[in-house]
């Protein structure tokens, strides 16, 4: 066992943990995994689990045979799960004493999983260091908080606060209305403290018990890992306080959406500044291509920012939601915003990304795009003033249907991302939206039941 396996292995005990949860991002971000009682966890140094399981859709169907078959060994093998054990978190909400650890996955010949979402990220941060860059990224993650609903054919309604009163209208950045819920937050900042979650800002967004809650910038890959633990333990949170969290993009009629904007800059390694800014504090040219990158290839990422049919139901104009890839400073109407910050501080704030996007997915398209424009030098197109929902020069795919299609065939993506990732990627969300197009919704029932 490596030295870093014993430090893993002390820790647990250090923690009296009894149990292991085991987890694996899938491509939609849902975790994966087996639970393990810590002295097998301890022998056997990881799990196995089918790698099947990174092609299975939100429904717990499979893509097509005959993709499946090419992707994957017939014989349906296992793929080996080492733990990293700089992603080891508590369970703050479990009875025993319990641990999530999450891993890497490797083939039988050691390689890493080509369609692990943990794997592409680290692959595009390997592209970074490379260069002697590192990202700094900021993640901000919105959420409704609803009542609980277990009927899914009923719209969601608002949950009920202290005062014994459900939220009405929109409170944006009320105080009042986020204390309406300071008992389920305690229990959610007490929680992320004690798996050392590096959250910062409590805001109450512009929708009907809409939070958003921010997290202090950091390295990319650990920042991925908080938001799949951040997710599991919001959740958890809120169902101890008998209300409902989700992180669906758009999950009620006439709300704004939910986003996940990435803040990201590039330090250089060697002396710690900010490549994004020249020495006399303005726009480096490295920040212009960065930008560049983003406008060219997020149109063929955008699944990996919208990887639901929900999702584009949240690119509305006038909502604070992005419908093109215009960039401004300090402006909210573009989809690539630049905040007011000195030249330490630069950076470019993609507002893409819905909170239901993988984490690791939606990081590594973000610094993808700005990697490719800056080794390609990529100039941007001019910076907006003033509105920018009506710019038609930079438009978003419509569906994620022609968004599939676009991602499918951008060739400048496969050498990045990899033939296979992308290919099983768009074959799942397919499966998923064909499996969408079968359910007869309530509006057609309501308007045209009757009526044709």
């Amino acid at each position: 066992m490596s030295n870093n396996l014993d430090q893993l292995t002390d820790w647990l005990k250090e923690h009296k943990i009894t149990e292991v949860e085991c987890l694996i991002s899938d491509l939609t971000g849902i975790t994966r995994g087996k639970i393990s009682p810590t002295n097998k966890f301890i022998a056997e140094k990881g799990m196995r689990l089918p790698e099947s399981v990174l092609l299975q859709t939100v429904t717990g169907d499979y893509v097509d045979d005959d993709i499946y078959y090419e992707l994957l060994d017939p014989a349906d093998i296992d793929m080996i799960c080492r733990p990293d054990e700089n992603a080891v978190f508590l369970v703050p909400w479990a009875i025993e004493p319990t641990a999530q650890v999450i891993h890497d996955t490797y083939d039988k010949q050691g390689n890493p999983v080509e369609l692990s979402p943990r794997n592409v990220l680290k692959k595009v941060l390997k592209l970074y260091a490379e260069k002697g860059w590192q990202p700094i990224v900021a993640p901000e993650m919105e959420f409704y908080l609803t009542k609980r609903c277990e009927d899914p054919d009923f719209p969601l309604q608002p949950p009920i606060g202290r005062s014994g009163r459900p939220e009405t209208g929109r409170q944006s950045f009320s105080i009042e209305a986020a204390n309406e819920f300071d008992p389920l937050f305690e229990d959610v900042y007490d929680w992320c403290e004690l798996q050392n979650l590096d959250l910062d800002t409590l805001i109450h967004e512009d929708g009907t018990a809409q939070m958003e809650i921010n997290f202090r910038h950091g390295n990319a890959l650990s920042l991925a890992d908080q938001i799949l633990v951040f997710k599991r333990t919001m959740r958890e949170a809120a169902l101890k306080h008998n209300v409902a969290a989700t992180f669906m993009a758009k999950p009620m009629t006439g709300e704004p959406g939910s986003a996940m904007h990435l803040h990201q800059s590039i330090i250089d390694v060697h002396t710690g500044k900010n490549i994004f800014s020249n020495e006399d504090g303005s726009m480096s040219q490295l920040f212009l291509h960065h930008v560049g990158g983003l406008q060219k290839f997020i149109p063929s990422v955008l699944p990996l920012f919208a990887p639901n049919v929900n999702s584009f139901r949240r690119f509305l104009p006038d909502t604070s939601a992005p419908v093109n890839v215009e960039w401004g400073e300090e402006n909210r109407t573009v989809g690539l915003r630049v905040p007011d910050a000195g030249p330490q501080n630069r950076r470019v704030e993609n507002r893409l990304p819905g909170a239901d996007a993988n984490p690791y997915l939606a990081i590594a398209a973000s610094l993808l795009c700005g990697y490719i424009g800056m080794v390609e030098g990529i100039d941007p197109s001019a910076p907006v003033k003033g509105r920018g929902y009506e710019r038609r020069n930079l438009r978003l795919p419509l569906t994620i249907e022609d968004a599939l299609e676009r991602m499918e065939n951008c060739s400048a993506l496969e050498p990045y991302l990899g033939k296979k990732f992308i290919a099983g990627y768009v074959a799942t969300k397919r499966a998923e939206h064909e499996n969408f197009k079968r359910v007869i919704s309530s509006w057609e029932r309501e308007f045209l039941l009757f009526a044709v």
